[in-house]
């Protein structure tokens, strides 16, 4: 389709002011695409909520227009949301063979996974999808197939980078294609869109054959201890390490984690992992070997309440119990928000006796994502008019401006945007005017976007100080008091040692009642409140805690 005056929107969905939850629309007359479909984990006072996603309104609004969805890589702040959209809209999804293969066993086990739908892009090619033609550029990253975008549309270039870094000795496949960046900086590109995860640091991120450098020393300075080593599931590049280490020091592999299984499993079935014959045994064979003869490879980097490194540490892991004199090695970094839980798991491990390497001990994680020098690389590579930083926190996306700016970017032509602000571009001009419904949806078990704020307020009340019930009868035709009232507590007080307390708040709630007057005895929506209203000044005034307060009346009829 030839330009006709129209202009593009570019609508982030997610990804921006917050880690995680990426998602970017593109939108052109009667054609949408998107670019990635994440989540993210849960803050903490986000009581009972498993994970967030982005809200899918404005695309639902818009369904017929959607020509496919582009997944950068399979990272769960990706790909972790594909699910919940594929269930309110049927759409073809384009990605790299281990992209695909991670999606694919995510949406298996929901019933989802439509073979038909489902199209595996190699590096180098460029699919067409309404007036969109998206060119897959080779990147490096902390997993292997991952891809940047090149998008071409009727008023010009688009460049979104994808989560990269530039390493020149990848553990897999070919280096960062940095000449075909060239190329299209030499062609024009009118939008840049670049990840901000790593702006703050200075320099270059080491590549990740520095680990497994690591990986050695550490094998090679424990010969008579079982090692456990915790790192992400998807981090094939690294599980590939400590499979080779354990080969050339003899040692048995155990994959455990349900997770970790899984991607190992896709890995190796699709050619990503190289694990020679009689190196893995299962969790049911550890006994059959000696501690010094074993690796054990596990999710639980992220102190994650569940995983099997957290089930170890509370001692209710079924197969594996933590022994004393076993090295721990935790191969991550801590994600913003999860610092707290992956000290208390290494906390817990040192308690059970074993040693614990983890990063601020030494050097055995390194990032996937570029530092300042790769990501100005790229600026100077591609020129573009405009550019639009994504994937990070509002401190990463203003440094990441503030970087633009000192390579000579024009600062009105650099846009910090929110979640639902649309940026709309032609030939010539770019604005942002506009916004549309945009946020996020809260995923508690079985449940997508039935707790909002209201609940998670209560929650919080509940968490804090506890639920105060006070249960009555009155006669259903006079409304007089004939049961009660009784007065319940939960989380808020010890009752044995509070008599005087709750029989205060019985006489509280009878003398509300008592001056009831006759017109409002039918309504007892008011009545409720004023009780609420009463008993909340009662007990303030003799603990300083708000509890929740529940009036339940049961209408008694004779």
């Amino acid at each position: 389709m030839l330009y006709d005056g129209s202009k593009l929107k570019v609508i982030p969905l997610g990804g921006l002011n917050e880690i995680g939850k990426n998602m970017t629309v593109f939108e052109y007359n009667d054609d949408i695409i998107i670019v990635d479909c994440g989540l993210a984990f849960p803050e903490e006072d986000m009581l009972g909520i498993d994970l967030v996603i982005p809200d899918f309104s404005y695309l639902i609004e818009n369904k017929n227009k959607i020509r496919g969805l582009f997944l950068t890589h399979g990272h769960e702040d990706h790909i972790g949301a594909v699910g919940y959209l594929l269930r309110e809209i049927k759409m073809p999804v384009y990605g790299t063979k281990l992209t695909l293969g991670l999606l694919e066993n995510k949406l298996r086990e929901h019933g989802l996974f439509d073979p038909d739908m489902s199209f595996c892009v190699n590096a180098g090619t460029t699919i067409k999808q309404g007036v969109f033609c998206v060119e897959f550029i080779r990147t490096n990253h902390s997993i292997a197939d991952s891809v940047a975008f090149a998008i071409k549309t009727p008023v010009g270039m688009i460049v979104h980078s994808g989560d990269f870094k530039i390493d020149y000795t990848p553990i897999q496949g070919e280096p960062i294609n940095l000449q075909r960046f060239a190329e299209l900086g030499k062609q024009g590109v009118l939008l840049f869109m670049c990840e901000s995860t790593n702006v703050e640091s200075k320099g270059y991120t080491d590549s990740e054959r520095t680990v497994g450098k690591k990986f050695e020393q550490i094998f090679a300075s424990s010969p008579n201890q079982r090692l456990i080593i915790a790192t992400f599931s998807s981090n094939i590049h690294r599980i590939q390490q400590i499979i080779n280490s354990a080969v050339e020091y003899k040692r048995k592999v155990v994959i455990v984690g349900r997770s970790m299984v899984n991607a190992v499993d896709t890995a190796h079935r699709l050619g990503y992992l190289d694990i020679p014959e009689n190196i893995l045994i299962e969790t049911e064979e550890i006994s059959n070997y000696p501690p010094e003869k074993l690796v054990i490879i596990t999710t639980g980097s992220q102190g994650e309440a569940m995983s099997a490194l957290s089930r170890m540490v509370g001692g209710d892991h079924r197969q594996i119990e933590v022994l004393p004199g076993d090295k721990i090695i935790i191969s991550a970094s801590s994600i913003p928000g999860n610092e707290k839980a992956v000290s208390k798991v290494i906390d817990g491990l040192l308690v059970l006796g074993a040693e614990v390497v983890y990063e601020k001990l030494m050097d055995i994680h390194v990032s996937g994502h570029a530092k300042q020098e790769e990501i100005k690389l790229l600026h100077v590579l591609l020129k573009p008019k405009y550019f639009m930083p994504i994937h990070g926190e509002y401190r990463h996306l203003k440094q990441h401006k503030d970087l633009a700016i000192s390579l000579g970017m024009k600062k009105e032509n650099i846009f910090l945007m929110n979640i639902g602000d649309v940026l709309e571009l032609d030939k010539k001009t770019a604005k942002v005017e506009t916004c549309v419904t945009a946020g996020q949806t809260l995923i508690d078990g079985l449940g997508v976007g039935d707790v909002g704020s209201t609940v998670l307020r209560d929650r919080q009340v509940l968490s804090q100080d506890g639920l105060v019930i006070v249960i009555f009868a009155v006669d259903g035709e006079t409304g007089e008091l004939v049961g009660g009232p009784n007065v319940v507590t939960r989380g808020f007080i010890y009752v044995k040692e509070s008599d005087d307390l709750i029989s205060g708040a019985r006489k509280i709630v009878n003398k509300t009642l008592e001056n009831i007057n006759g017109s409002m005895k039918d309504n007892w929506v008011l009545i409720k409140s004023m009780l609420r209203e009463t008993l909340r000044h009662y007990l303030w005034q003799l603990t300083k805690r708000n509890p929740m307060i529940l009036p339940l009346m049961v209408e008694a009829r004779f």
